[in-house]
């Protein structure tokens, strides 16, 4: 039995909830900054450092929608507190270890613990909105990567030179702990504001997920922004000692910046949905703008001041992809009870990008130099417009069947 709709939206237990996403989005973003101090430690080349980067993302990649269906049946809430507790406790272990394979095993148990949570949220989201409001309240969910990460990544930067690396990610378990327990005492999914456990067919409920031709689409538009943003901003740090002649500290926090100014773009998207924009056009745009720039960081054309104005830009304007996404999941649920798995598939559709990305990027460049990693930005992000061009059709047809 489906819960009552709600008649207001409690704004305070929403900002509970992307506050989770915020905490656990440190996972990701302590890691740029300190790619450059992990390397001269451990002794890792470029292409180990780019599978680093995105091993976060891997069980993502390999089980995003499975693990939304498992939400749909353990309980949201107990497996955004299993996800939360997950990552603390690997971040906690990632500290403490002294060899490249085990910093790389920890790395990829924080990948289950943020998808935990990732996958988690969004319905808890809905469940606290009303239905005037859901469009704003995803949108807003949809800055917990960039706001969380770029809020991480700044500490980093200021962290970096009197703890090390290893200090950070003690600093992201402390930060996973809190959240847990500020989860933990509050009422979101919980009482009136829980979310019925599933009965269904797992096999029916992935078939229906996955035959969703606008889940599908928005999954393949997020894994084309995620894989370019990705690649770029993992591999900034680098570029910019390796590259523009920086210290390994102005580096980490140079990137820092970019990478909380890309919280602006999702915001900026809940608002233009708001004004009644289309989507395509939010979505198109954003990439083709994130296209141009990333060709002004990675040529060597630009002075150092004009290209790192380029990654500011790049980033600040790329979230609107994924907060036009967040707020296409419950217009492409085959039913309100699979937000959840649409929103795994999104999140699938993101990882596979975030996890090939750099990778790719890294090779590309140790063969040819930095200007090579637009044969993967440009292309990839064509194929970001490609998809929401598809997403934008399903859209029509969906309006023409309601009327």
């Amino acid at each position: 039995m489906n819960p009552p709709p709600r008649t207001s939206t409690d704004w305070r237990l929403v900002w509970v909830l992307v506050l989770a996403g915020f905490a656990i989005a440190s996972l990701v973003g302590k890691a740029p900054p300190a790619l450059p101090a992990i390397r001269a430690e451990l002794d890792i080349d470029l292409r180990a450092a780019g599978w680093f980067v995105s091993l976060v993302n891997l069980m993502t990649a390999l089980g995003g929608t499975l693990m939304a269906l498992a939400a749909d049946r353990v309980g949201h809430r107990r497996l955004a507190m299993t996800g939360l507790l997950a990552g603390a406790l690997a971040s906690a272990l990632g500290a403490m270890v002294h060899s490249p394979t085990a910093l790389f095993l920890s790395r990829a148990v924080e990948g289950l613990g943020f998808l935990a949570v990732a996958v988690s949220m969004p319905p808890l989201v809905l469940r606290l909105s009303t239905a005037s409001d859901a469009r704003q309240a995803m949108a807003l969910w949809g800055a917990y990567l960039p706001g969380g990460a770029g809020l991480m990544a700044l500490a980093s930067a200021g962290l970096l030179p009197t703890v090390g690396w290893r200090g950070v990610w003690w600093v992201s378990a402390a930060v996973l702990v809190v959240m847990a327990c500020v989860l933990f005492h509050s009422r979101a999914g919980r009482d009136a504001n829980a979310l019925p456990r599933s009965g269904r067919s797992l096999g029916r409920d992935m078939l229906d997920a996955a035959g969703s031709r606008g889940a599908l689409a928005i999954g393949a538009c997020f894994g084309c922004y995620a894989g370019s943003w990705f690649a770029l901003i993992g591999f900034l740090p680098t570029l910019q000692v390796e590259r523009l002649g920086f210290d390994p500290a102005t580096a980490a926090a140079i990137t820092a910046g970019v990478i909380v100014v890309n919280v602006t773009g999702s915001i900026t998207a809940g608002w233009l949905l708001h004004q009644g924009w289309r989507r395509f056009t939010i979505l198109a745009g954003t990439a083709v703008i994130m296209a141009l720039t990333a060709a002004g960081v990675f040529l060597d054309l630009l002075p150092p001041v004009l290209r790192l104005a380029m990654a500011f830009l790049f980033s600040a304007v790329a979230s609107a992809i994924p907060g036009a996404l967040f707020a296409a999941v419950p217009v492409h649920a085959p039913r309100p009870a699979l937000v959840g798995a649409t929103t795994g598939i999104l999140m699938q559709g993101s990882n596979v990008g975030s996890l090939l990305g750099p990778p790719i990027v890294a090779a590309l460049v140790s063969a040819g130099g930095w200007p090579w990693a637009l044969c993967f930005t440009t292309p990839t992000l064509a194929g970001a417009v490609l998809a929401a061009w598809v997403l934008h059709r399903t859209e029509q047809r969906l309006d023409r069947s309601r009327q």
